[in-house]
């Protein structure tokens, strides 16, 4: 069977099941393992299909966010962000060094962290005054104030969380993606959050189930480099790239 072959019995497979299986596409082709792997390696660098282990998804239908939410959408979810908020918490030891990235379900985080005796870096200057007012160890990274906030990005923010390892790493994202991954607005955010989770042991990505499906301006890490902390996972297609953990 010629590859242009096996290509649309392979899209046409997606588009019936949304997921397909190496497996299954031999028993379907009558070709080897490796044939098929070769097919669907080419066919995601022509941006047909996602490659997943083991087989591959269809393409999402991505909503894709060209700004940052205003203030109202991003306090939407206010529920799922504190369910989520407190599991997050729950991770966090005593003798952890900590990353918490800025973010509406970071900073109800520090709601459930009053008690620890963590030593926390932070690009929120709210979150480290919420931690700072209950006497615990907070470090600021220096920098420059994002214009319409109180978070610390740029070159000083780069170069200062290069002096820290991290136990754990605490991060917000606007978008959840097979095919791009973590995604933020704002390239210097996601410069200063693939940095801290460079950094560290453990990277946790905190995502309200909206984010899922969704894209935006800069890719802050594939899925495979983080696991999920959500309310409620939208499609198990996901659980192919990464773990999540559903609260």
């Amino acid at each position: 069977m010629l590859a242009e072959q096996r290509a649309r019995i392979i899209l046409e497979q997606l588009s019936q099941h949304q997921t397909v299986s190496v497996t299954d596409l031999c028993q379907t082709t009558g070709a080897s393992e490796a044939t098929i792997r070769r097919d669907l390696n080419a066919l995601a660098r022509q941006g047909r299909l996602v490659k997943i282990h083991g087989g591959a998804t269809s393409l999402e239908e991505e909503e894709f966010l060209a700004r940052e939410p205003d203030l109202a959408t991003k306090q939407r979810y206010a529920r799922e962000k504190e369910c989520i908020a407190r599991y997050a918490a729950s991770l966090v030891g005593d003798d952890d060094v900590v990353y918490l990235d800025t973010g509406t379900t970071s900073l109800h985080m520090a709601n459930h962290l009053k008690d620890s005796k963590a030593l926390f870096v932070t690009s929120s200057i709210d979150f480290a005054g919420m931690l700072s007012a209950h006497e615990r160890r907070v470090y600021i990274l220096g920098g420059a104030l994002k214009p319409g906030t109180v978070d610390i990005v740029g070159a000083e923010a780069l170069a200062a969380i290069r002096h820290y390892n991290f136990t754990k790493v605490f991060l917000g994202t606007s978008g959840v993606s097979l095919s791009q991954g973590f995604t933020t607005p704002d390239p210097e955010a996601a410069a200063l959050k693939a940095l801290a989770a460079s950094r560290s042991h453990s990277v946790y990505m905190l995502a309200d189930s909206s984010k899922f499906g969704r894209v935006t301006a800069a890719t802050i890490l594939p899925l495979n480099e983080a696991q999920i902390i959500t309310d409620r996972l939208p499609d198990r297609k996901y659980l192919d790239s990464t773990d999540i953990i559903a609260v």
